[in-house]
């Protein structure tokens, strides 16, 4: 059933904060193959891990536009190029898809190369 577009129109404005904005980023580039997730060390102690790294300033002119500051680990040997655009592909379409906002600019930083994390090698007992 629809409803009549007077209603539609008086329902007011959704406004999602930027840290949500900035999961949704983080997600999604994170989803890319050839991106790495990382162990995070504070003081030489494990405390999980981290992926994407994202820092988002929202459009003055254009509420829905946002400026996307990326940071990523990515597999190495990898393309770096490829991987990167593979990136600012899922990152536009996923906050398009779930917030309604689209990226106005997007600065990837490659932070570090890594190879493909070790395969669990089963203990002797």
């Amino acid at each position: 059933m629809s409803e009549p577009a007077a209603d539609l129109e008086e329902r007011g404005t959704l406004d999602i904060a930027p840290v949500v904005l900035r999961k949704i980023v983080e997600h999604a580039a994170d989803q890319v193959p050839g991106t790495l997730r990382h162990e995070r060390r504070l003081a030489g102690i494990d405390v999980g891990e981290s992926g994407a790294s994202a820092k988002i300033v929202t459009g003055s002119g254009d509420p829905t536009a946002v400026d996307v500051r990326l940071e990523l680990t990515l597999q190495y040997p990898a393309s770096v190029r490829g991987v990167v655009d593979a990136v600012r592909v899922r990152v536009g379409e996923e906050l398009a898809r779930i917030s309604g906002h689209h990226v106005r600019a997007l600065t990837v930083t490659v932070a570090g190369l890594r190879g493909a994390p070790a395969a669990a090698s089963p203990r002797l007992q």
